[in-house]
């Protein structure tokens, strides 16, 4: 706007956008950003429409943590391991000054093994491999199926004195 008022968005949100990222990557739904930048929901999505470096902000955001998210279910489905580390504090001499500083010191290392977590590779499997682990299995059926019936050309009434006669 040459010489004019600043809309709304160069005041409030443009300056912003680092921080836009960061509260998409922290999982921010975009209600609560908007809430945060002090403009309405409505010129919030007119925004993303209409300037690009929003919705790329957004999305920048939003990738990393779907990642880091996908990545830690991945690793629970198929299990893991990790050092568990032990320190405690020492006193240790600093040859520069020649008094004593206290630093913390790995006093044990242990191999730890967390086991695949079932509901998370179901999870993982059902949503990548659908065709193979979703609930509901399409199965499709083409031609006919004869059923032999002996009963077919019976009446009502000939069906009744049959269980009647039994």
């Amino acid at each position: 706007m040459a010489g004019g008022r600043k809309s709304k968005y160069q005041t409030h949100v443009e300056p912003k956008l680092l921080l836009v990222e960061a509260w998409a990557r922290d999982g921010m739904i975009q209600e609560d950003i908007a809430r945060k930048l002090g403009v309405a929901m409505s010129s919030f999505s007119d925004y993303k429409n209409k300037f690009p470096e929003l919705s790329e902000a957004l999305k920048r955001g939003q990738e990393v943590v779907d990642v880091e998210v996908e990545n830690a279910l991945f690793k629970r489905a198929l299990g893991y391991r990790y050092d568990e580390v032990t320190k405690e504090a020492a006193r240790e001499l600093d040859e520069e000054t020649g008094e004593y500083k206290t630093v913390m010191v790995e006093t044990k290392r242990v191999t730890k093994e967390v086991q695949p977590e079932t509901a998370a590779a179901i999870f993982w499997l059902k949503n990548r491999r659908p065709d193979k682990w979703r609930d509901k299995q399409e199965i499709g059926h083409s031609g006919s199926v004869d059923v032999n019936n002996p009963y077919k050309d019976l009446t009502t009434d000939e069906l009744r004195k049959l269980i009647r006669d039994g």
